[in-house]
Formats: structure tokens, sequence, C-alpha cells
């Protein structure tokens, strides 16, 4: 058995097909097929499932495409490592980000890390924060972007920026009237909405709750949305109001005309955002300088920490 046949088996289970499979790993279907089958002897054990349509993983298939991801991921992290010690700025570096802030952070801050450190291949991870944060804590990413708190003493968190909240209103709303902008907005005057949520798992929703009970506000009954396009989605379409976070509603987003954006007067409502990583990485001599670039975004969009 060796990482080559890992990498064949997990390109199938990715795959579900003998020529995609193939061709992800640069080799011939002939090829792949005869290494798997090499593979399945070696273990004793039928590791798939083959008909000429799909490509299905047997129960025992599924366990050992597990641990073979776990066996590549170390290998890549041990060649990361041998890169890093040639050469500090140089590597692999795993960086996770929570989906709401992700899309919107990245567009500023990538050509500035590509541009600043030009030996160091960064990989982007998109995950809900409970995910990320115990991938960081296991090692299969090297840093990641969360919202405070983050209470580990294994870990090492750099507060990044502040973020504010803005009241993301359909165009006809009374609060996106003229006269309503008139006046500072006010926790209060959402007394009397229902407000879009996230659905269970995004950071997002639990940080817009405890917006809603400072302001004695209700989640609208029976929606939750998976991502923040379908709360501006919902919104245009005059279902409710939300809460949208300021990088989300900023350039290169595009504005949209049927939703009128409400800032609130301070303290506005908002979320602290850092980079965290562990105490023992052998990034941690760098990553201080990657959060530096991650912090230094373009004027007016968040508070530095």
């Amino acid at each position: 058995m060796n990482l080559r046949d890992l990498q064949y088996l997990v390109a199938l289970a990715d795959h579900r097909h003998f020529g995609r499979a193939a061709e992800a790993c640069f080799v011939s279907q002939p090829t792949l097929s005869t290494q798997v089958k090499k593979l399945e002897a070696e273990l004793g054990a039928e590791l798939l499932e083959r008909s000429p349509r799909q490509v299905m993983l047997t129960a025992a298939g599924e366990q050992v495409v597990a641990h073979a991801r776990t066996i590549l991921g170390e290998a890549d992290a041990i060649r990361g490592v041998a890169r890093h010690a040639q050469d500090p700025r140089a590597g692999t570096l795993r960086v996770g980000a929570f989906p709401t802030i992700a899309p919107y952070l990245l567009p500023h801050v990538v050509p500035t890390l590509r541009h600043t450190l030009p030996e160091l291949e960064l990989l982007l991870v998109e995950e809900k924060s409970a995910v990320l944060l115990e991938q960081v804590r296991t090692g299969r990413l090297d840093a990641a972007v969360l919202a405070l708190p983050v209470d580990d003493d294994s870990l090492h968190v750099q507060p990044l920026f502040r973020e504010d909240f803005v009241l993301a209103v359909p165009a006809s709303h009374p609060l996106a009237t003229p006269a309503a902008r008139e006046s500072t907005l006010r926790l209060d005057s959402l007394a009397d909405e229902r407000i879009l949520l996230l659905t269970d798992g995004h950071c997002l929703r639990d940080q817009a709750l405890a917006v809603c009970q400072l302001a004695g506000v209700a989640e609208k009954e029976g929606f939750r949305a998976t991502s923040l396009e379908t709360l501006r989605h919902m919104v245009a379409a005059g279902v409710g109001v939300t809460l949208l976070p300021t990088l989300a509603v900023s350039p290169p987003v595009p504005s949209s005309p049927a939703i009128a954006l409400r800032q609130f007067s301070p303290p506005a409502p908002h979320r602290d955002v850092a980079l965290v990583w562990r105490r023992t990485s052998v990034f941690r001599d760098l990553l201080p300088e990657v959060a530096h670039v991650l912090a230094a975004l373009p004027p007016g969009l968040v508070t530095p920490l």
C-alpha cells in the first residue's frame, strides 16, 4: 500500500467514475483501475461496487477512504513542513473562514497575500465556525478566521477588526422612506419587525439573535436561510428584514435597488473577527504577518482591533 494507491481510491470516492478519477490523477484509466484492484487484493477486502454507470464504495471502502483522506492530508502537511523548514515564508498554508465572511473578505486580501508571500501556497476552506475550530485544533487547518469569542488556551487569538451590522429592508418599507432616513436608526425601531435569520450552525444566526434579544425583536417563523444571498433575495422580494454584515453589502458586492440599507446609531450591533491558530504551529512566526494583511481592509469598511 502506498500513497499513490490511496490517492486513486480517494479520487474514485470523489468522482464515482473511473475515467474522471483517472483524469483527476493524471493517469490512464487502466492504470488507476489496476492499482485499485491491487490495493483491494493487498487488504483482502472489496472496497468498490463496480457497475457500468457508476462506482460505489462498500462499507469497508467508506472506512478506508476516511482513513486515506487523513493519511494524504498528513503527507501534505509533512511536505509543507519540509518546504517551510527550507523557507519560513514558503510551504502550504491552509486557512479557513466562515461562510458569512469568506466571500466578502477574501477578494480584499487574497491579492495582497499573494503579492506579499509569493512562495506561500494558500489553500482556502469555507466552513461553519464549529467545523473550522475543530479542524484548527486537530491540525487539518493551520489557521481560521472566526468571530469572537474563542475560548481555547491551546490557540492563539489575534483580533483583526470589528464589523458593524446594517439593517436590510425592502425598498418599499417604512424604514426606507426619506423621512425615516432623516433620523438615526435605533434598535428599538425594530420592535414590530420579524427578522429573517440563517439556519442553525451559522455564527451569524447567534449574533443576530443576540441583537434581536436586545431589541425585543422576534424571528420570522417558518423561514431559515442557508446563506446571506438567500436572505438578500428574500428581503428584495419583500418577505421581511434582516441584519447583514458591512462587508457583505460593500463593493465589490453589487447593490440592489430593491433593498435599502440602514445604519444603526452608535453603538451599532457588530461582531469582532479574529485569526486563530495553534500556539505550536510551524507557521506561528508567519501568521501574525498574515493577520496584518487580513486586518488591512479599505478605510471605512471595518474598525481595526
